[in-house]
């Protein structure tokens, strides 16, 4: 046998102290396996060609593309005009899949032909919004998100049939935009193709609040944005403050929502993300830069990923 690291004991110790339901050594080793399944949003590339984009893929540590229509990106037109065989012999020659398409301007209502076209693709995941009533509180809250799953049952039909995960973000004015909206969608759910893409931006940037939220959603969310508000991305603002968006940047501490992404052994997607003002501009001037800062915040990922490990 294979003998333990100083990390892996302390993060086992960790765990038996925090009372967990397996023993620690096991919980340490899940741990120290855990790995953030990147996948990379072709809309902080803004416009460009994916002929120039897909090469960034593998150097983003990632082998899969999240794409994305106008206004963010025009990726998803690309594919229409490419036609679907042309794109999927794009992607095989630089080794990437497509993972996920986000498609907010479909509406949750709209996706049924996108999921028959994602099957085809290979593609599992659809972001979308959760479209309904705003600014409600409690019980109207619950039963809003009630309705709005009652309404999406012939939608989550299709998905079954296809095998494709609607993944509901908690976007700003939105009916699912709270934690408890979120922790509504997640108990009420009647199918298991309805998830959550979850979205620190658009939540209390409270490190504590949004790990705990993480824990209870559990294995319901399916994709992770690694994107915190920072200064915001409304408005044109210097490079420095807009790129506060993205982890390391800005002032939220991801040590606390790292821990909790570990303790649920989450397995969706991670997107390192942040919206550019204006949209559709990279969020850098060229491709090799966009690459850059993807990658300083994966390193601070990784870091904060090996220090929650080695129990730090």
């Amino acid at each position: 046998m294979i003998p333990l690291t100083r990390r892996q004991v302390l993060a086992a110790a960790a765990a038996m102290a925090a009372g967990a339901g397996r023993t620690g050594f096991a919980a340490a080793s899940a741990a120290a396996e855990f790995q953030f399944k990147y996948i990379v949003g072709s809309c902080m590339y803004g416009y460009l060609y994916l002929g120039e984009i897909l090469p960034e893929v593998a150097k983003c540590g990632a082998r899969y593309l999240d794409i994305w229509p106008k206004s963010h990106g025009n990726q998803r037109e690309q594919l229409a005009d490419l036609g679907e065989d042309l794109f999927a012999s794009l992607l095989q020659k630089h080794d990437v899949s497509l993972g996920c398409i986000t498609q907010y301007k479909l509406g949750p209502f709209g996706l049924q032909n996108e999921m028959k076209i994602a099957q085809r693709l290979g593609c599992q995941t659809i972001v979308a919004g959760g479209s309904g009533p705003r600014n409600l509180k409690g019980a109207e809250l619950k039963k809003a998100v009630g309705d709005f799953l009652e309404k999406m049952k012939p939608h989550l039909e299709v998905a079954e049939e296809t095998g494709v995960t609607i993944a509901i973000e908690n976007h700003g004015n939105n009916l699912i935009d709270s934690p408890d909206s979120l922790k509504y969608l997640a108990e009420l759910r009647p199918s298991e193709n309805i998830g959550i893409a979850l979205a620190p931006y658009h939540l209390p940037q409270d490190a504590q609040l949004i790990a705990q939220l993480v824990k209870d959603l559990g294995g319901v969310t399916k994709v992770f944005y690694a994107w915190e508000h920072g200064d915001g991305c409304t408005k044109r603002l210097p490079k420095e403050q807009e790129l506060k968006q993205l982890p390391a940047y800005g002032p939220l501490d991801f040590g606390p929502i790292v821990q909790a992404l570990v303790d649920i052994e989450y397995s969706g997607w991670t997107e390192i993300f942040m919206h550019p003002v204006p949209r559709g501009i990279p969020i850098m001037e060229t491709a090799a830069q966009v690459t850059s800062e993807i990658n300083k915040s994966r390193t601070y990922l990784s870091e904060t990923l090996s220090a929650v490990v080695g129990g730090k």
